[in-house]
């Protein structure tokens, strides 16, 4: 259910004109004392808001600063963001977003942090989130879908993000298998899919995004600065995280729509598209041996389809790759 607060917000975006207390009052079945109290709060947010009487209110600008309210201005979703929780400093998103779905929260629910204390990757990798340098996100989804085709989600917001970025700054990023994207063969973001689902069924799926977005070199922990980069770092240039965050979040809402209805193979399409090493030989090792292999795609299952050299397929779900020149292990 959306709050009343974003439909408040939705309202007077959609109108560039004034809007009527009395307006406001029945579109949102609430007196018109209470509209003057939410557009109050959303001053206290550092709105600016005109009032004329026997004309109504209009926003006159938004804050740069991020909260639930201006991430909710001008975002145009169908079911994405409905319910945003926006905080200052969390460990996690990914903690919260757990809370937040064991407490019955809806599909498309958004955690947004501007810190994380504790951030992290695959494998309980640490996962530096400086203040109100990047994009720190979980999103809850509640898909129906078997929990073997949960790989795909991950897959899919890879695509999502490549796709952001490119239309964003006119860079192609690359998808190194299986969740991070590359600028220059750096890191410069990566997806974190956490499962809760019973044998038949997914109960949910919290997917969490971290985006090094206006990092510059220095704030960049000087261990990582070989394999991290950031937006900033690579344009030069310093990005609204907002209309970052507003972009994600409507093409993740398209692109997930398309794939219920149609099914992975679009995805597949775009991923291989962006796929890092794509077409490319890399040495692969695994338990049992090494080899050089050519990278050909990915299966709808996540699995990394190789070639060794003496032309045999092989599907990978765990594998060290070395990456060779620019790259770095998998």
């Amino acid at each position: 259910m959306e709050s009343t607060r974003n439909r408040l917000i939705h309202l007077l975006n959609e109108n560039e004109g004034y809007q009527s207390g009395q307006d406001l009052s029945e579109k949102l079945s609430i007196s018109r004392t209470a509209v003057w109290k939410h557009m109050k709060e959303l001053e206290k947010d550092g709105y600016q808001i005109e009032a004329v009487q026997r004309k109504g209110y209009r926003i006159v600008s938004s804050p740069d600063k991020i909260s639930e309210n201006t991430l909710q201005w001008g975002l145009k979703t169908e079911w994405m963001a409905k319910q945003m929780h926006h905080f200052e400093e969390v460990t996690s998103t990914q903690d919260v977003a757990h809370q937040l779905a064991k407490q019955g929260k809806p599909h498309g629910t958004v955690v947004i942090a501007d810190q994380q204390l504790k951030g992290k990757g695959r494998m309980e990798r640490p996962w530096d989130s400086p203040k109100g340098k990047g994009i720190w996100m979980s999103v809850l989804l509640r898909p129906k879908l078997l929990p073997i085709q949960a790989p795909q989600l991950t897959l899919l917001a890879a695509t999502v993000l490549a796709e952001v970025i490119e239309q964003q700054t006119g860079l192609k990023p690359q998808i190194k298998w299986p969740n991070d994207i590359l600028l220059e063969h750096k890191k410069m973001a990566g997806i974190l899919t956490e499962m809760q689902a019973e044998q038949d069924q997914i109960q949910y799926v919290v997917l969490g995004m971290g985006l090094n977005v206006n990092q510059k070199l220095e704030d960049i922990p000087e261990a990582l600065r070989h394999k991290a980069t950031s937006l900033l770092v690579e344009t030069d240039e310093e990005w609204g995280i907002q209309e970052m965050i507003q972009a994600i979040l409507t093409q993740f809402e398209k692109t997930y729509d398309r794939f219920i209805e149609e099914g992975f193979q679009h995805i597949k399409q775009t991923w291989e598209n962006y796929g890092y090493k794509i077409g490319e030989e890399v040495e692969i090792s695994t338990l049992r041996k090494s080899w050089k292999a050519t990278l050909l795609g990915i299966e709808p299952d996540g699995a990394l389809r190789a070639k060794d050299q003496d032309g045999k397929e092989e599907k990978l779900y765990s594998a060290e790759i070395h990456w060779g020149e620019g790259g770095y292990h998998a």
